[in-house]
């Protein structure tokens, strides 16, 4: 029997010279390439996913303080899954098996239905569309309420991007956004909302990265005219324009330098750039926090767009 891969079966998709990979461990992109290129620090096939690289973030992203809520009138407590933080970290999805209800040549429908648990003791309906087109890849994150009672949702997913510049200090950014959120020493929101104008954080106009470290959320993002909100990673001597774009669905934007995480030796190799539905810790605050009802659901678009 053939070793299984730590993140499951693999689905690929491709269309053109574009190749993504998806995987049954959370539903995640392992891989996304143009013409061989790597547009996403992702990680090989024998490998386990780390840091949450592509990973969707249901029903929450981010962080819940103490991995404790209170909805409809009751307290809840999830797992800790950042203990030196004591905080819940990016939602119950990531290490589930998902199933492939439909897979194409150039596209695949990732479902699951989370049952209740302790700490979620609602019935969620999730369905993740992945699609290669002329455009470049689309996501479409599908969430129904498949219970008896509302639910809080949130949604968001974790890409690491790529523009082939070795390490991401000489990548240009451009992120359209006026505040980020002040957090405290545990990432967890204040609830001050800072302007992100003339500081380490203003990426409004188009820059190079540098030494910047950030592990920010954004808020009040400046959509283009069709509604979509694009930041932009272009390598410096404009060999490669990568856009992520996200629906107003997204209303927050979590940009993350990779400085802290564990593998030393990949630091700073891809920006990470979170497309998010609510803010950290929303489960607490309400911010953006989505609320569904029995048989109601809630679908949010981003995708990538790469152009050399």
């Amino acid at each position: 029997m053939a070793a299984i891969p730590p993140s499951g079966r693999q689905y690929p998709i491709g269309h053109g010279g574009q190749r993504a990979v998806i995987t049954e461990v959370g539903a995640g992109l392992r891989t996304y390439t143009l013409d061989g290129e790597d547009l996403i620090d992702g990680y090989a096939e024998d490998e386990m996913c780390t840091v949450a690289r592509g990973a969707p973030l249901l029903p929450w992203p981010n962080r819940l303080q103490d991995g404790r809520y209170e909805f409809g009138g009751v307290t809840h407590q999830t797992a800790l899954t950042e203990p030196a933080k004591q905080n819940a970290i990016h939602g119950l999805t990531r290490w589930r098996n998902w199933s492939a209800a439909e897979h194409e040549g150039d596209r695949v429908l990732m479902t699951l239905l989370l049952h209740p648990q302790e700490g979620y003791p609602f019935t969620l309906s999730l369905a993740i569309e992945y699609r290669l087109a002329e455009h470049g890849l689309s996501v479409a994150t599908t969430a129904t309420n498949a219970g008896s009672q509302p639910l809080p949702y949130g949604a968001g997913q974790h890409p690491y991007l790529r523009v082939g510049t070795g390490l991401i200090d000489d990548a240009i950014l451009r992120v359209p956004a006026l505040l980020r959120l002040e957090v405290d020493d545990r990432q967890i929101p204040t609830g001050r909302l800072i302007p992100v104008r003339q500081t380490p954080s203003d990426f409004v106009e188009p820059r190079r990265i540098g030494a910047t470290q950030l592990d920010t959320a954004f808020t009040s993002l400046l959509p283009s005219a069709d509604g979509l909100t694009r930041v932009e990673m272009l390598a410096p001597d404009g060999g490669r324009r990568l856009t992520l774009w996200m629906d107003a669905a997204y209303r927050f934007l979590m940009v993350f330098t990779c400085d802290t995480i564990p593998q030393v030796e990949r630091r700073r190799h891809g920006l990470g750039i979170e497309p998010m539905t609510c803010a950290p810790n929303a489960f607490r605050t309400g911010d953006g926090l989505l609320v569904l009802e029995p048989g109601q659901s809630a679908t949010s678009k981003w995708g990538l767009l790469a152009v050399a």
